[in-house]
């Protein structure tokens, strides 16, 4: 079941995510954070650092697993998702690095790298709080839209849209990685609660397709119509297209 929380802005959409993160903290001190990566969440992770440098928050326990990770970059790579999470929350915050799960995009063995990863996720029995942002083509994690919905972690080839989309990070097309690991769909469902963060005009289409049309493979997130607790924060620019169904 979605519940729908609208937000003004990003900077809005940021400050009600973080407080939902930060409850969940409050409650559960050694809980299991599902992560993201990209634009999306960095706002979210700028409220936290916040909340912790002002003494409200305690990340000491918490243990977290990323959705992705590009294959052939290495962790201290400045585009990976490993350098990410340690510039845009993990060294501005008390938590445990040892506590957080990357996958592992130097592993060239795809299926041993999949399996481990997926072994990880299982002996947290899920996430309790999973993090997701949304790209204008549907995709959570690194889940493309395809003809079937993919359970475990996968190698994934990245669309051309989302290598486009990704261009700007580096200096040239031929750079950005054509492939990564990515957490299944199986393996969000799991979460015990969904957090998804959405904001702009460019999502609008996306949020429509994925949140007020049919479940379908071709619009990945729209998985999350099933989640028995599934959060979505958005501002007005991205329900643009939803309006008169709210």
């Amino acid at each position: 079941m979605m519940r729908l929380i609208i937000a003004k802005d990003y900077a809005d959409v940021s400050r009600k995510a973080a407080n939902i993160i930060a409850a969940q903290i409050h409650l559960k001190p050694d809980c299991v954070l599902g992560l993201a990566t990209g634009s999306s969440p960095v706002g979210t992770y700028k409220e936290l650092i916040a909340k912790y440098e002002s003494g409200e928050l305690d990340f000491s326990q918490v243990k977290t697993v990323n959705l992705d990770e590009y294959v052939g970059l290495t962790k201290d790579h400045n585009q990976s998702y490993a350098y990410f999470m340690r510039t845009n929350l993990f060294d501005h915050v008390n938590i445990d690095q040892a506590n957080c799960n990357i996958p592992d995009g130097t592993n060239p063995d795809a299926a041993a790298e999949c399996a481990r990863y997926d072994a990880v996720i299982e002996a947290f029995s899920g996430t309790d709080l999973q993090l997701l942002g949304l790209v204008p083509n549907g995709h959570i994690g690194f889940n493309e839209p395809c003809d079937k919905f993919v359970n475990g972690t996968n190698h994934v080839k990245l669309a051309d849209s989302t290598i486009d989309a990704n261009q700007r990070f580096f200096e040239r097309r031929e750079d950005v990685p054509t492939h990564a690991y990515t957490m299944g769909i199986g393996s969000i469902m799991k979460a015990k609660r969904v957090l998804l963060v959405c904001n702009g005009k460019n999502k609008a289409q996306a949020v429509k397709d994925c949140f007020f049309g049919p479940i379908k493979p071709q619009a990945p997130g729209s998985i999350l119509q099933l989640h028995p607790d599934f959060i979505l924060v958005a501002d007005e620019d991205a329900l643009s297209l939803v309006k008169d169904m709210l």
